[in-house]
């Protein structure tokens, strides 16, 4: 069986990190080991929330507990997502580098998370830095959206061939696939949003209608699925598509529901046999 470490925050409360993306793994057949990161009540869209923000120390005792169980071999992948401060990335990028020892196969699947188009940064200061000097180089699979990817590159992609430069820009990194979610492109139709897929191989696109409100903790089941996909032996082509029909399916029911939290629950379906398809561009 498949095993996933993620190590995200996670809330007693709706779906972010791996609230957001243990369930969904594990509804497709993954076995998931989730380390946290923090456990607030909530997620901090919310006006207040409450709970822990464990030290990177927590985190590395619970990852060496599980080291001494001797199963860190059986690890096939690392996701991460939003790591709080500096110091956290750095235990994360000594953990990486542990399971990699005890497993050369295993790949690292980092979700970038530092901001977005209209909120900008809203990480602490130096977390952009760090992603963007220590991580980047260290990643296998990197998925930052369109505001990620123009800060970890220096650059102001407007349309998909800036998007796809920079992507091979990242690629020349270190990352040997990136993700790039959340794109919006000149020339695109209007009220559209595409997933972009790069490797060495080539670059697909997929569009999807763009659905009138924001989603938290949509960026960490698009990680998850795209991650699943790969190590279930799709190809990038499937991949990129398979994560735009679970996604979009997920925050249509989500959005047709009225629910301010993804309605994992009620769509888990759709995370195997998604409600809606749509098709995949060689982009180049």
């Amino acid at each position: 069986m498949t095993t996933i470490l993620s190590i995200q925050s996670s809330v007693a409360y709706g779906h972010v990190g791996n609230s957001a993306a243990t369930f969904p793994l594990m509804r497709l057949g993954f076995e998931v080991w989730p380390v946290l990161t923090v456990h607030f009540s909530n997620n901090t869209s919310y006006p207040g929330k409450r709970g822990p923000l464990l030290a990177p120390s927590d985190v590395a005792d619970v990852v060496q507990g599980i080291d001494e169980l001797g199963v860190l071999p059986e690890v096939d992948a690392v996701l991460t997502g939003y790591q709080g401060a500096p110091a956290m990335g750095a235990e994360i990028l000594k953990i990486v580098g542990l399971v990699k020892e005890r497993n050369p196969r295993a790949v690292w699947c980092c979700d970038p998370v530092m901001g977005d188009v209209g909120r900008g940064m809203y990480v602490l200061p130096g977390i952009p830095e760090f992603m963007r000097d220590h991580v980047v180089p260290a990643a296998d699979i990197l998925t930052p959206n369109h505001y990620e990817l123009d800060f970890l590159t220096g650059r102001e992609t407007e349309t998909v061939e800036d998007v796809l430069a920079a992507a091979d820009a990242l690629r020349a990194q270190g990352p040997r696939v990136v993700l790039v979610t959340s794109v919006v492109a000149k020339g695109a139709a209007p009220d559209t949003v595409m997933m972009v897929a790069v490797d060495q191989d080539g670059a697909w696109g997929v569009t999807t209608p763009m659905l009138e409100r924001s989603f938290t903790g949509s960026g960490d089941l698009t990680a998850s699925i795209f991650l699943a996909s790969l190590l279930g032996g799709a190809s990038l082509a499937d991949a990129v598509g398979r994560t735009a029909d679970v996604v979009y399916s997920v925050l249509e029911k989500t959005t047709r529901l009225d629910r301010r939290e993804l309605a994992l629950v009620p769509a888990q379906d759709d995370l195997v046999s998604p409600t809606h398809s749509f098709e995949v561009e060689r982009l180049r």
